[in-house]
């Protein structure tokens, strides 16, 4: 079935609606009254629904208005949505963007310059993919992202990188954990002796990746949420980004560990990491230059 209304019609409906009577659209559109009177009286007619109620001094919506006003609300929004679009496209905006972050980002500065990236680029969906270690960069490499902010992994030969800032990293385990029951400076012999609970890829074709791997024996996870939840439990002790157990750190669920010769905290640096063939577009750009600011 053919369309017999126009968006024109449908605007001046919504104009007449939410300012309340017909010569305040007109106002708000710049039109005259009898033009918006007229556009209004053709829509009623094609649709063959009665929107306003003229018999009181100022026109008001009927029970029908009310509940098409929603839809006449939704198309105007995605006319809109599709002209600004269109509109970054022509601009080389992308049309999706597809980005990857390490577990240890913290997810708070994503959440919070995805918030600004919205309203920047509101026609510009965002895909986000949270992945462990060096299996980052396998969605940029294969082209299915734009970018990666990654942790210290090697970086190919055909990526370019670009530094963001470094994440606070401590040694922890839980107060009940024989480590933490060590008064004094903890030994590399005394961490030996327990299980070490560490992050590893969830491709288990990749080759194993040993960061700060100081136990023969360990356990590996492929999420951090569940290596937190094991150290909680005091099946082992590990490393985990202080910015993701800072309640627990708080109150007293996790223990920080003092380590002999070795600082109480480091910090793990945080690159973006894109093919130098095809860097980022404006609205990854943007993206990055936000994520600059720590949260």
């Amino acid at each position: 079935m053919r369309d017999r209304f126009s968006l024109d019609q449908i605007r001046t409906f919504i104009a007449a609606a939410e300012h309340g009577s017909f010569s305040a659209a007109a106002r708000k559109l710049g039109r005259a009254q009898s033009a918006v009177s007229d556009l209004i009286r053709r829509l009623e007619e094609e649709t063959g629904v009665p929107l306003f109620d003229r018999s009181a001094r100022s026109p008001t919506l009927t029970r029908e208005g009310k509940l098409l006003l929603a839809d006449a609300r939704a198309i105007a929004g995605a006319a809109d949505k599709l002209n600004f679009r269109a509109h970054g496209m022509k601009k080389g905006v992308e049309a999706e963007l597809c980005a990857v972050m390490d577990v240890y980002f913290p997810v708070q500065a994503m959440a919070e310059a995805a918030a600004d990236f919205r309203d920047a680029f509101p026609a510009t969906p965002l895909r986000l993919y949270v992945e462990v270690l060096g299996g980052a960069l396998k969605p940029v490499l294969d082209g299915r992202a734009s970018f990666a902010v990654i942790g210290p992994t090697p970086i190919p030969g055909d990526c370019a990188s670009e530094p963001l800032y470094g994440v606070e990293i401590v040694m922890v385990a839980a107060p009940t954990h024989p480590l933490a029951c060590i008064n004094g400076p903890i030994t590399r012999e005394h961490l030996a002796a327990e299980v070490q609970l560490v992050l590893t890829e969830r491709n288990s074709a990749a080759p194993e990746r040993e960061y700060g791997v100081l136990s023969p024996t360990t356990w590996r996870l492929a999420d951090l949420y569940a290596k937190q939840a094991f150290l909680l439990s005091g099946l082992g002790w590990g490393s985990m980004p202080r910015h993701a157990i800072a309640r627990e750190l708080e109150d007293g669920r996790l223990k920080i560990l003092e380590i002999a010769d070795a600082p109480t905290f480091s910090s793990a640096p945080m690159n973006v990491v894109y093919r130098a063939a095809s860097p980022p577009g404006p609205a990854g750009r943007w993206l990055i230059e936000r994520l600059r600011r720590p949260a």
